[in-house]
């Protein structure tokens, strides 16, 4: 593999756009995320691309990265938001984001939070249960408000994804049952005046790689917005969700944005001339491919089983493989042609659960040489901590021949800035 995405090797060495990643560590150190400028624009137009022709919106999901460099890029492009507090709801208009643009999601929107969000003037709330529909109608009726709901419904479909990013099966906490959304919604329109029933939603799942799963559960979602139709209750949009997957390098195929719009069109077909609208939240498959975590080896060590490469970067900086056993795909920064060896890609924290990859078949590192982790752009920064007390990774924009950072490295001083010592 001589490039990834926006990563290329250029006379033996590793590069985002134009700039040398050595450059950028030498700058800000290690470990640090590098993210394309190019690449987050070239995903997100691919994205809305596929769409061409319906009515649609594109909410980017901030939870993948949340970011102010990577949000401002994005919402310069026309992308709307999708959040899921209102700490993202800030972010989002603090980078510059249009808050009636944004669509809020979650099971557990506080009362607070719904406020600061009518105020804010969001476009719609994503409602998730029977007990959060009427709390959220009292609240707008509390505030003089009418305010614009879709019910986001369990469409029980299986996504083929790892369990714990899996959202549309029945016993996930996501949403509601096919059945009680009709029945809710068509309660809600005769009891609620604080709320505009606008539409239905469901999101199944992340890293999703085939069509199937969004056909299956797009059927389902025609088939109640049909039913709604002859209670009565006539909406105005539908929302498909996120969740299309990128490609981490273990060879395996991924639709395409474009595989996946003719997809989305097929299955929306009975609908589309009823003047609804498309709403569609996609992250990882903005994000991923742009970002990559760089991290310099530190030690390598070989006990009677393994070998260990141990790197700067920890499980605080990329949680994933920790948290899912999750892939990423691994290179030297300079000289990726050399014998390769058998080794386990760790992390100094002390933790077994701190590495990122494990039995890799890697070139043999040199102590102090830079390792790219690709395809991290997603929930790798978002996801970060100051576990073992340390910093949070500096980020860095590159956009051709030059780099920007986006958000530096935090400081000793900054960690315990709001802690105090009891007297």
């Amino acid at each position: 593999m001589s490039s990834y995405g926006p990563f290329a090797y250029k006379n033996g060495e590793l590069h985002c756009e134009g700039v040398a990643l050595s450059a950028i560590a030498e700058a800000v150190g290690t470990p640090c995320y590098v993210y394309s400028r190019s690449e987050l624009e070239r995903a997100y137009k691919a994205f809305d691309a596929a769409l061409e022709g319906i009515p649609h919106s594109v909410h980017y999901a901030v939870k993948a990265c949340s970011t102010l460099g990577v949000l401002a890029v994005l919402a310069k492009l026309g992308a709307g938001a999708d959040i899921v507090s209102l700490g993202e709801l800030f972010r989002w208009q603090r980078a510059g984001g249009d808050p009636a643009k944004v669509v809020f999601s979650g099971v557990g929107k506080t009362r607070d939070e719904m406020k600061a969000a009518i105020a804010a003037g969001i476009g719609c709330f994503n409602v998730e249960s029977a007990e959060e529909l009427y709390t959220l109608d009292e609240v707008a009726r509390s505030v003089g408000a009418k305010v614009k709901i879709a019910l986001r419904v369990n469409p029980d479909v299986d996504p083929q994804t790892h369990p714990y990013i899996s959202t549309g099966l029945k016993q996930n906490k996501f949403g509601v049952g096919m059945d009680e959304a009709r029945t809710l919604l068509r309660d809600a329109a005769a009891k609620c005046p604080g709320l505009q029933i606008a539409g239905v939603d469901f999101h199944i799942g992340s890293q999703i790689t085939k069509a199937s799963p969004f056909a299956d559960a797009i059927a389902r979602l025609v088939d109640l917005v049909t039913a709604l139709r002859s209670d009565g209750v006539m909406l105005t949009h539908v929302d498909i969700g996120g969740g299309l997957g990128i490609d981490y390098g273990k060879g395996e195929t991924v639709v395409s944005p474009a595989e996946y719009g003719a997809a989305v069109r097929a299955a929306l077909k009975p609908v589309l001339d009823l003047g609804l609208t498309l709403h569609t939240e996609p992250g990882r498959v903005i994000v991923g491919m742009a970002g990559a975590l760089v991290t310099r080896v530190v030690y390598r060590k070989r006990n009677e089983a393994k070998h260990f490469t141990i790197v700067d970067a920890a499980m605080n900086d990329l949680m994933r493989p920790a948290l899912y056993g999750a892939f990423h795909p691994m290179k030297p920064v300079v000289k990726p042609e050399r014998a390769t060896i058998t080794t386990d890609v760790v992390g100094p924290i002390c933790e077994t659960g701190d590495f990122f990859a494990r039995d890799r078949e890697l070139p043999e590192l040199d102590q102090g040489e830079l390792l790219w982790i690709g395809a991290a752009g997603a929930y790798g920064s978002a996801m970060a901590s100051n576990y073992n007390t340390r910093p949070r990774a500096p980020e860095v924009l590159v956009r051709g021949e030059t780099h920007t950072v986006i958000r530096a490295r935090e400081t000793y001083e900054q960690l315990v800035a709001g802690e105090t010592i009891p007297t």
